[in-house]
């Protein structure tokens, strides 16, 4: 009988799993995920809503200019808007201002000094969170402060319901045209704005499930029958002009106007928004008080 003597110890073989090592690596993975998920959130937060310096408020432009200072009550929050009624005793076409990231209605006062004169009221509409409103801005709190705009102006007896203009600028371009496709506006004028944000951001490599805002301009002037100036600068940085001319190109009844300029450099353009409201039958420049 031969001996081969102890077997030898093998030991316990290679150990491909490890639960403790799995779990500690698995949660560091999520970990990392649920981070960059967070940045990518932030960022276009940060990047859409960027807040106007406390410098810039000027609350006493208001009452300098003879305005009226209205209070909507949109999902909790408090958001301020400035009318400012035409110069005349009949009931006037209203322009429902939308001003730009960064901005505040503090600002666009003395701008929009001509459209009064010429027999139009302005109503500047803030955003969520911007200067003295509460709350946070989204583009779901945006487009509910701008029906609830909507809304107190179609009843407000210094105001011709079947006169109500969409007047955005960037960011605001966005805010009024999702306002149009909710309520009937007479009329859309767009400076210097984008076709959707969503697109641009889902450009950058970000997928669908993680964009934050859309603001889908493009989609709704597809379907609004209303007439549509779009102003753009040439130079623009920012929203590129060929954003332009695809707005251009989706909606029907729409004039496209370039200036050789960049993204917040171009000048005011009323004359021209006067002549387009003139033509499509929204305001009459030659009768005084804008009855058509």
């Amino acid at each position: 009988m031969n001996d081969a003597g102890p077997v030898p110890s093998h030991g316990s073989g290679p150990r491909f799993f490890r639960p403790r090592a799995f779990m500690i690596s698995a949660g560091f993975v999520l970990l990392i995920a649920i981070g960059a998920i967070w940045v990518i959130i932030a960022l276009q937060k940060f990047i859409t809503f960027p807040r106007a310096r406390p410098s810039v408020q000027q609350p006493g432009a208001r009452t300098a200019a003879g305005g009226e200072e209205i209070w909507f009550d949109v999902d909790g929050a408090r958001v301020e808007a400035w009318f400012l009624p035409a110069r005349t005793t009949a009931r006037a076409p209203l322009l429902v201002h939308a001003h730009g990231n960064g901005e505040l209605i503090d600002i666009q006062v003395q701008s929009v000094a001509p459209l009064r004169d010429a027999g139009i009221g302005v109503l500047l509409v803030e955003y969520p969170g911007y200067g003295r409103s509460t709350g946070s801005p989204s583009e779901e709190s945006v487009v509910a402060t701008f029906l609830a705009a909507y809304d107190w102006a179609s009843h407000e007896s210094r105001v011709d319901p079947e006169r109500i203009i969409g007047y955005g600028r960037s960011l605001g371009g966005g805010a009024v045209a999702q306002l149009a496709a909710l309520r009937p506006l007479a009329a859309l004028v767009l400076e210097s704005t984008f076709t959707s944000i969503g697109a641009l951001v889902r450009a950058k490599g970000i997928p669908s499930w993680l964009v934050v805002n859309e603001f889908d301009t493009r989609a709704v002037l597809a379907k609004y029958p209303g007439p549509v100036l779009i102003l753009h600068g040439t130079q623009d940085g920012t929203f590129p002009v060929a954003l332009a001319h695809a707005l251009h190109k989706a909606s029907p009844r729409s004039e496209l106007h370039l200036q050789d300029c960049g993204h917040n450099d171009c000048p005011p353009q009323w004359e021209l928004v006067l002549s387009f409201l003139d033509k499509n039958g929204v305001f009459s420049k030659s009768v005084s008080g804008g009855s058509p």
